[in-house]
């Protein structure tokens, strides 16, 4: 734990405010990550914060599982503070519209330092590739592992419904898949391990289902970023169908991908459960 000031004390142990316009990353646009001042753990990166106009560091989304949420000891507002040691961040704020997400963690500078990115771990980590093969919370587990995968989200995408909660997809009738951003080094692990991989712990050949899963939210899917991910996409279905797999896997461009909710975040290696992806070799090299 790092020696705090009095202000930062103020702040992060007893739950203070820093006056609006003061803090020295209100107005901050440089790329990287934002950490916890006490502890150094990741908890916002530079690219989800925006200007809200409000006089304090906005961001609508977070590094998963980095922030916990409780409601505030006013009985109106939900405090916001960093899941590892504990320390007030500020609050959250849901239904604004500032952005696609709708949601704005207002942080206090005091409560925050920042890597630039070339000094983050996440630096090198440039690419995204996006995955459906049933619940989120195997596929999650089975990408988080591979050497060169930074982070592994799990969320929504491919639907209509705006902002969707977990209940909403439940329906079925949100159009939206359970899926999986992957964020990863290029240099470490291409794009088309990544997908080998997705082809080899799911069934692609199974329709609007994974094992006992049922429904549109569990369809096998990829949703490409460019003409380079489809392209390795096609390549591969080729090659599972001459091997005699029909397979059903849809191949969509990649629209907005809405996270889902904390509780579902790195759901496996907190709880134990929902490691049902298990891998089976279906490529020869």
């Amino acid at each position: 734990m790092k020696a705090l000031n009095p202000e930062e004390k103020a702040v992060i142990e007893s739950g203070a405010t820093e006056a609006p316009f003061s803090g020295r990353y209100w107005n901050h646009k440089a790329d990287g990550t934002y950490v916890c001042r006490r502890c150094g753990a990741a908890l916002y990166r530079s690219g989800d914060k925006f200007d809200s106009g409000c006089g304090w560091p906005s961001f609508d989304d977070a590094v998963p599982g980095a922030v916990r949420r409780r409601p505030d000891a006013d009985g109106r507002r939900t405090e916001i503070l960093c899941a590892a040691c504990g320390g007030h961040l500020g609050h959250v704020f849901e239904g604004e519209g500032f952005t696609p997400k709708n949601t704005r963690h207002c942080v206090n500078s005091l409560s925050l330092d920042f890597w630039p990115r070339e000094e983050s771990e996440e630096s090198k980590c440039t690419e995204e590739a996006i995955f459906a093969g049933g619940c989120f919370w195997g596929v999650e587990d089975a990408f988080q592992s591979v050497p060169g995968v930074c982070d592994a989200q799990s969320g929504y995408t491919g639907g209509s419904t705006p902002n969707p909660t977990y209940e909403d997809v439940c329906t079925g009738r949100t159009g939206h898949a359970e899926a999986v951003r992957v964020t990863y080094d290029p240099a470490k692990v291409s794009y088309e391990e990544l997908a080998k991989l997705f082809f080899e712990i799911h069934d692609p050949t199974q329709i609007d289902r994974q094992g006992p899963d049922v429904g549109t939210q569990y369809r096998s899917a990829i949703f490409y970023k460019n003409d380079t991910q489809k392209a390795v996409a096609e390549k591969l279905i080729a090659r599972l169908r001459q091997q005699g797999y029909a397979v059903a896997t849809q191949l969509v461009a990649a629209s907005v991908f809405y996270p889902a909710e904390d509780y579902h975040q790195d759901f496996t290696a907190r709880t134990g459960r929902g490691g049902c992806h298990f891998r089976i070799p279906r490529f020869t090299d």
